[in-house]
């Protein structure tokens, strides 16, 4: 059973996405050679600075332009939501084949809009999820770069090219050094994810209501509200799931920001000028893409940058680096939602003596 179409998706995706900026193939050329040498710089003031190790060989950064994050994005994300389709289409009870097919074309409409937007504002991810290499084996993530929009980032903000791509590239580094390092932290969110979407209430009453209730949402933020369609779409036995998925994506992405900033000044010489200006940008977006953004729970991602960051510097303030790491140690030593916005409690839970005082 498709719950979505793909195809229709990466077809609306790259016919909605904007283009990129406009350069020479020489500067094209150039901006992809510079970006796959500094993630492998990158990647090496990382793992000296997290003290994070890996058996695994390190890999060149993708570099890919927007259509092409698209059609990456779609293959990520039906690999994630192939469990919930096999449960569909193993259901005793499944909708009629006109619904679903009505159904997965007008999604892959609405999934290829929504990745047409994000495709022209995403730096760059690591890629946690894959499908099967041509050998049938499960494919390891791999570091994804938007050529195009680290370009337009850099000329709209007039900061130095090389040192925002250094800087772009130790906040992803950092991705994949944490779940290359951590042999178990990506099966932990994968299983997670499965087990969020395995708890979805899936009979037709239950989805015409949560329907509703994002049609609800949307009117609440376009007059102002904080709500997200997340939230309006999940049930109840969701709920936990999503709070464990919250505090370990805001623990690695907080991480990330906590690591490019304190890697920067050694190795960005003009770190301080892109900080500044990159947080002006993220808070000069217009209205309507404000909305969007708070819908789709890009607003929460930003957040979880700021709420994570101060968790590990409070952290490695108290503990050093070393005593932060034994977050790694297992799903039971991640933070709870509580303990992100309480550091102290995570170092008598987790570290074993009472925090410090500064």
């Amino acid at each position: 059973m498709q719950v979505i179409d793909w195809e229709l998706a990466v077809s609306t995706g790259t016919r909605l996405v904007r283009p990129g900026p406009q350069v020479s193939r020489e500067e094209a050329r150039q901006a992809v050679t510079e970006l796959r040498t500094l993630s492998r710089e990158a990647e090496g003031h990382v793992r000296d600075f997290t003290k994070i190790h890996t058996e695994t060989p390190p890999q060149p950064a993708t570099i890919v332009d927007r259509p092409g994050w698209i059609r990456a994005n779609v293959e990520g994300f039906r690999v994630v939501l192939e469990p919930l389709t096999e449960r569909m289409g193993n259901s005793d009870n499944p909708p009629p084949a006109i619904v679903t097919a009505v159904g997965s074309r007008i999604t892959g409409v609405e999934v290829g809009a929504v990745l047409a937007f994000l495709a022209s504002r995403v730096l760059g991810q690591y890629e946690l999820f894959l499908p099967p290499d041509p050998t049938g084996q499960e494919a390891a993530g791999r570091l994804t770069l938007v050529a195009p929009n680290i370009v337009h980032a850099e000329r709209e903000m007039n900061v130095h090219p090389r040192d925002f791509r250094l800087w772009v590239c130790l906040h992803e580094e950092t991705h994949r050094v944490q779940f290359t390092g951590v042999p178990w932290l990506r099966e932990y969110v994968r299983s997670q994810m499965t087990e969020f979407l395995l708890a979805s209430d899936l009979d037709l009453p239950t989805i015409l209501e949560r329907l509703r209730t994002a049609a609800d949402t949307v009117a609440d933020v376009v007059r102002g509200g904080d709500g997200s369609l997340i939230d309006a779409i999940q049930s109840p036995a969701q709920k936990e799931i999503l709070d464990r998925l919250t505090a370990v994506m805001t623990l690695v992405e907080g991480h990330g920001d906590y690591v490019m900033d304190a890697v920067g000044p050694s190795v960005v010489p003009s770190v301080a000028d892109i900080r500044a200006k990159f947080a002006s940008r993220r808070e000069s977006t217009s209205k309507l893409d404000k909305t969007v953004r708070r819908l789709l729970g890009i607003e929460l991602k930003m957040k979880q940058y700021a709420e994570g960051s101060a968790f590990v510097r409070h952290v490695v303030g108290k503990v050093e680096m070393d005593g932060f790491n034994k977050v790694w140690t297992s799903p039971e030593t991640l933070p709870t939602i509580a303990e992100i916005a309480d550091p102290d409690a995570w170092i008598a839970r987790v570290i074993g003596q009472p925090a410090l005082e500064s």
